[in-house]
């Protein structure tokens, strides 16, 4: 797996395919490994997927994760797999590096896919991530995650013991660097560089996401002058909850640009 070093962080990512690069940037206490199904199906691209400090194999010092930084981050991935420009999708904290990476290096950005993104953390989410903090000091982040990440669509045929299932299996995939991520979380102000986005944009929002509001898409859509706004029947975590819909919306988008 190639990896480049910036500053006191080795950044790991995975390389696959051939063709235009897709860059994927994932969410709060995921890894690479959740751009999976999106990945099976990007055929005529080069998919780059990076782990985030925290997450997966990539190590840093343990101080703290800042937005720019791992802006900076994925653009040191463009650079060591010698690409210049890129198609950018992200997810929740992911999307938020998307378009940080796409105000401040427009240049680097072809496309860009931001889903569940917001512009700047208020009150109310700050008060939702501080929760998340307890309950990871508890243990109990894992079974709040399906509350939180799916829509009526998944609870409509879940069981109690397919979700107790579900739960167990999340409890082993949390990455060591959620808390350090979910602080990040909280520091999130990207208002700034919004204006300074150029490429076509697609703000896209879940129906049922608990965790970003329909106003913060809005308002985030109304600050990027090129924006297109879309929403998945889904909850916040749309690309677990439904790959086959989430992936053929990014894949339309990214396929159509110029």
């Amino acid at each position: 797996m190639p990896k480049v070093t910036l500053g006191t962080t080795a950044v790991h990512y995975d390389r696959t395919g051939d063709g235009p690069a897709l860059l994927l940037l994932h969410g709060t206490a995921a890894s690479r490994a959740q751009w999976g199904p999106l990945t099976a199906r990007a055929a005529g691209f080069t998919v780059l997927a990076p782990d985030f400090p925290g997450s997966g194999l990539t190590t840093d010092d343990g101080g703290p994760i800042t937005v720019e930084a791992l802006a900076a981050q994925a653009e040191a991935v463009l650079d060591h797999a010698g690409v210049h420009e890129a198609h950018v999708v992200g997810h929740s904290l992911g999307a938020v590096v998307a378009a940080q990476l796409a105000g401040t290096r427009p240049d680097r950005v072809r496309t860009a896919v931001l889903h569940a993104a917001w512009p700047v953390t208020d009150t109310r989410q700050d008060a939702e991530f501080r929760y998340w903090l307890d309950l990871l000091e508890t243990g109990t982040f894992a079974r709040m995650l399906p509350l939180m990440a799916f829509g009526p669509r998944y609870w409509a045929q879940a069981t109690a013991e397919s979700n107790e299932q579900l739960v167990k299996t999340l409890e082993t995939m949390l990455e060591p660097g959620t808390d350090r991520q979910v602080e990040t979380d909280r520091s999130v102000d990207i208002r700034p560089v919004l204006a300074g986005i150029t490429a076509p944009v697609l703000v896209l929002g879940s129906t049922h996401d608990r965790l970003i509001t329909a106003d913060q898409q809005r308002e985030l859509a109304a600050a990027i002058a090129d924006a297109r706004a879309a929403e998945i029947d889904a909850g916040h975590g749309a690309p677990v909850e439904l790959p086959d819909e989430f992936a053929r919306i990014v894949l339309e988008f990214v396929s159509a640009a110029p």
